[in-house]
């Protein structure tokens, strides 16, 4: 009897051991299947990550090895930089205008589209096909075109005998026109928001008619509500894009006139790239860091008071 259980427990020792190997067998075989994913990880984000931090308390220009000058890249930033701080504040007035307006226009076509019209699909592809071209330079050199003095837009406004504007050589509509850009990108925060129209309860909208409610307070109190976790996700990722923007200015007005677009961007890479000042723009990156995440935190950390959350109820 004994003899059985004995074996009894070697055979089930056995097939525990069997799974086991199994278990790693696949688990190996899992790492294989993200090793390519693993290998640009560490070899293309963390490790220039890591580096760029370490080159922010150096001097460097490409050609000389780093030499360590401790905090002195962001003493000069805080003290002794004014384009630091001219930049800075350009780059939060182009994101105050972009961010609220992209997502604002993007939620008003959204809900336009929502809308049960014949063809309705091919007007959604239509209005997509801004962000599919994307922040190019092909877009910005168009845009550049339109916005001339001689451009299509004071073309048509010249055509209805309304007034014309040097609209990228007046530093007061320069950021203006370059934010309008950002604005007609608006096809990804579309999308998102279509998505969330979709999934609003029909019940609900049938509840505010009954109540004699317009189309006007059925927004405010039924739509948008809804659409907030939407709203702050849009918010998060333009605002993170916004910070980042590069393209649009350097390429239409290069910073001008008198510096009115010199966004964030444009300062970081001209140290980079212009003056091979390669530590000073690694400490630059690294503060443009801080402030995203510092207006991100803001953003999740104000949304407690206005996002609604159907499963609360």
């Amino acid at each position: 009897m004994s003899l059985v259980r004995r074996e009894t427990s070697v055979n089930a020792f056995l097939k525990v051991k069997e799974k086991k190997a199994m278990k790693r067998k696949y688990n190996y075989m899992g790492y294989v299947f993200i090793l390519p994913w693993l290998i640009g990880l560490f070899l293309f984000e963390l490790y220039p990550l890591i580096y760029s931090f370490y080159l922010s308390f150096t001097e460097y220009d490409v050609f000389n090895p780093p030499k360590f000058v401790g905090f002195e890249n962001y003493i000069y930033m805080f003290t002794r930089d004014p384009e630091f701080y001219n930049s800075l504040k350009v780059t939060l007035i182009y994101v105050f205008i972009a961010v609220p307006l992209k997502v604002v226009f993007a939620l008003i076509v959204a809900l336009l589209l929502n809308l049960n019209l014949k063809g309705m699909s091919i007007y959604r592809t239509i209005f997509y096909l801004p962000s599919i071209l994307g922040g190019s330079v092909a877009v910005a050199i168009l845009w550049r075109f339109l916005f001339t003095e001689n451009g299509l837009i004071n073309g048509i406004l010249s055509f209805l005998n309304l007034p014309t504007e040097n609209w990228l050589g007046n530093p007061n509509f320069s950021l203006l026109t370059i934010s309008l850009l950002t604005v007609w990108q608006f096809g990804s925060s579309m999308v998102l928001f279509l998505a969330g129209l979709k999934q609003v309860p029909k019940d609900l909208y049938e509840a505010a008619r009954v109540d004699g409610a317009s189309n006007l307070r059925v927004f405010f109190s039924v739509t948008l509500p809804i659409l907030t976790p939407i709203v702050l996700f849009n918010l998060v990722m333009q605002t993170i894009n916004a910070f980042q923007e590069f393209t649009a200015a350097f390429v239409i007005t290069n910073g001008g006139p008198l510096k009115s677009t010199y966004l964030y961007g444009i300062m970081l890479y001209e140290n980079a790239f212009s003056f091979l000042k390669m530590g000073y723009a690694s400490a630059l990156s690294w503060v443009l860091f801080i402030i995203i995440l510092l207006f991100t935190s803001l953003l999740f950390l104000s949304s407690k008071h206005w996002i609604h959350y159907q499963d609360e109820e």
